[in-house]
């Protein structure tokens, strides 16, 4: 039942993080997470298969992570869900909140593109790290994340420490996982240190990107953080980028602003045109270099300007 992808991924981050002894390579599967406390008694630890199972939700319903888009706080846009191990969705979701998720404001250097986002890499891939390492999973609640125009929010269900208050969080605490087998392979992996600095690295990215400084949100059941976007970096709409792209072209671009994920045949019903129609538009807009696709079957559409 276990991704031996994900593994091997994992041993080559460690070692490169020189972590870990690249002797390591020459381990078998069992004597690796023997080493990394894994195994209890000849069985695979909890830990064991959330990092590394390819279905860890056979296991523990809601070891995933859902990512919604709003418009408001009632109207859910679309939605996507990131599956598989806990050691792969980490670069998955990532990469799906950056190019699917998060609209960049486009300046140009001289010549060079530069794309800025209200939330930094940095701050998102510690904030969605925090919540994985310290997720009770045994509420079978999966950790979500909430995007709009102007803010984000990361929530899963957890709790501070005890004698930790709000406070503890804008200080340097130290550290204290509530799952500390998964966050020493995290660690060991150079996706996290081992004295408590996420927080702190996030707000550093803050302050080198000249952006606000995240709310944390303690509740009774969980814990949530939100980032919310300077007025410089607000995109209230989308607008027509070039005399080259005729109406239709336009509709299927302001459908996939709403929507990445439509495929040819939803747009062709949404647009009531024919799916060929919309292939010969689709491919002209691919063409000039608007939008591109990411993915097959289940991938989306990104809009590159």
């Amino acid at each position: 039942d276990l991704d031996q992808n994900a593994i091997q991924k994992f041993k080559e981050l460690a070692i490169r993080k020189k972590r870990i002894d690249d002797t390591i390579l020459e381990e078998d599967t069992e004597t690796l997470l023997d080493k990394l406390h894994l195994i209890n008694n000849g069985y695979l630890t909890n830990a064991a298969l959330l990092l590394f199972s390819k279905d860890p939700e056979r296991y523990f319903t809601g070891a995933f992570i859902k990512v919604g888009f709003f418009e408001t706080d009632a109207d859910l846009i679309y939605q996507d869900e990131v599956r598989g191990s806990l050691f792969e969705q980490i670069d998955k979701v990532i990469e799906l909140i950056f190019f699917k998720y998060m609209k960049a404001k486009i300046s140009y250097d001289g010549l060079q593109r530069v794309e800025e986002y209200f939330v930094s890499e940095a701050s998102m891939r510690e904030a969605i790290l925090n919540a994985i390492v310290h997720k009770q999973y045994e509420s079978g609640v999966p950790i979500q994340i909430s995007v709009y125009k102007d803010k984000l929010y990361i929530t899963n269900v957890g709790k501070l420490p005890d004698h930790w208050t709000e406070e503890t969080l804008y200080q340097k605490p130290g550290s204290k996982s509530y799952n500390p087998n998964i966050a020493h392979v995290f660690y060991l992996a150079g996706h996290i240190e081992s004295w408590g600095r996420g927080i702190e690295k996030i707000f550093d990215s803050c302050i080198e990107n000249d952006l606000p400084m995240p709310k944390y949100y303690i509740n009774p059941t969980d814990i949530m953080i939100e980032f919310d976007a300077p007025q410089r970096l607000v995109i209230d709409n989308f607008s027509k980028v070039t005399n080259r792209v005729n109406d239709t072209m336009n509709k299927i671009l302001e459908s996939l602003y709403d929507d990445p994920g439509y495929t040819i045949t939803e747009l062709a019903n949404i647009m009531k045109m024919s799916r060929k129609s919309i292939s010969n538009n689709i491919k002209k807009l691919k063409d000039l270099g608007i939008i591109e696709r990411v993915g097959n079957n289940k991938g989306y559409w990104k809009i590159k300007r």
